[in-house]
């Protein structure tokens, strides 16, 4: 199964030429580290930066350049950086190609749930609802299960949800899914996972292919 980073590898191959990106907190943010060599792609976080590089070298780090996670990020030529409403403008304006998302749950219909968990003290929603309101290309980054190996592919999300309907791929530590009609398609695999291991961490429906083939990640 994959770690946090190659989740980021596999979904950066998601990221085409000239799209305008965002990246939500937790593991979205390492997709910048993976993106082709020779495309070009603008990074965008709400809290006002439209061109996001890789994250800085150890002793690189500038602290006032910052993403929404608040992590000290790189910039690239060209890059630019405005106020929250600005900002904002753009993502719900649809100037985003590709909304890139961390989630504690996801149902069968592409609902999801990332922001709150009851009890558990939170700042605040942040930008999470204006995103799924407003992208129409969504990808879930996120591990299959929870610590105690429950899925977190679900046929209902159980906590408060952010978005409804919104969601369209996600890229989990074991699998590559699609949200249809039919609940979650099974589109890769990753390496040395097998479709029944899939199949057994997977709560909602799961449509499983003929042939499921291994993630390519290089």
């Amino acid at each position: 199964m994959l770690d946090k980073n190659g989740i980021a590898k596999r979904i950066a191959r998601e990221v085409k030429d000239g799209f305008y990106v965002n990246l939500g907190i937790g593991i979205p943010t390492l997709v910048a580290n993976y993106v082709r060599d020779d495309i070009e792609v603008e990074f965008q976080s709400e809290n006002g930066v439209l061109g996001m590089g890789p994250f800085p070298f150890e002793g690189e780090e500038d602290a006032d350049i910052i993403n929404a996670g608040k992590q000290t990020i790189t910039t690239l030529k060209g890059a630019s950086f405005f106020d929250s409403a600005l900002s904002f403008s753009m993502i719900r304006g649809q100037h985003v190609d590709l909304t890139i998302l961390g989630a504690m749950e996801v149902a069968e219909n592409g609902d999801i749930a990332n922001w709150k968990i009851p009890g558990k003290m939170v700042k605040g929603m942040g930008g999470a609802m204006d995103l799924v309101a407003s992208a129409e290309n969504i990808i879930v980054a996120m591990m299959h299960t929870n610590r105690t190996g429950d899925s977190k592919l679900l046929k209902r999300c159980t906590l408060p949800l952010t978005g409804v309907g919104c969601v369209t791929k996600i890229v989990t530590n074991l699998a590559v899914l699609e949200v249809t009609e039919n609940g979650f398609k099974l589109l890769e695999r990753a390496p040395e996972v097998t479709v029944d291991e899939i199949k057994a961490a997977t709560e909602g429906q799961l449509e499983i292919p003929d042939e499921v083939p291994e993630m390519i990640l290089a």
